[in-house]
């Protein structure tokens, strides 16, 4: 199983971009899929996620109002668009997968990184003031 993330670069802040995951090996789309940050010298912390059914969704306060997280099941695909891009979203961003299919949990829990057992290779995503 792999999560191929891509569609990182270097903007400027209040710029836009559009992250996607594509999954190969299985298909995602009765799992829940999340995307997560590291910024040097950082914890990977929880930036959004989408329940397996694509009917709700979630985000860390930091992000909520500027990114959306999305789902194309036909395409085995989960995208992350991001605006209003800040110098403090610098980071790299890994996709991660739920195994686990048709599960729903508490809300504090799509946050969690134990959640999720299979994770992508990380696209970097730098802002400039």
């Amino acid at each position: 199983v792999q999560l191929q993330a891509s569609g990182g670069g270097l903007v400027q802040a209040g710029d836009s971009l559009r992250l996607s995951c594509a999954a190969s090996g299985r298909t995602f789309d009765n799992s829940v899929m999340g995307w997560f940050r590291q910024a040097p010298g950082k914890e990977r912390e929880f930036v959004a996620a989408i329940s397996w059914s694509g009917s709700r969704t979630f985000y860390a306060d930091s992000v909520k109002g500027r990114f959306t997280i999305s789902r194309d099941d036909a395409k085995n695909t989960v995208y992350l668009q991001m605006n209003s891009l800040k110098p403090e979203d610098t980071a790299t961003y890994y996709c991660a997968a739920d195994s686990a299919r048709r599960r729903t949990y508490l809300d504090s829990h799509y946050g969690r990184r134990g959640t999720y057992d299979y994770w992508g290779q990380g696209t970097q995503v730098t802002v400039s003031s």
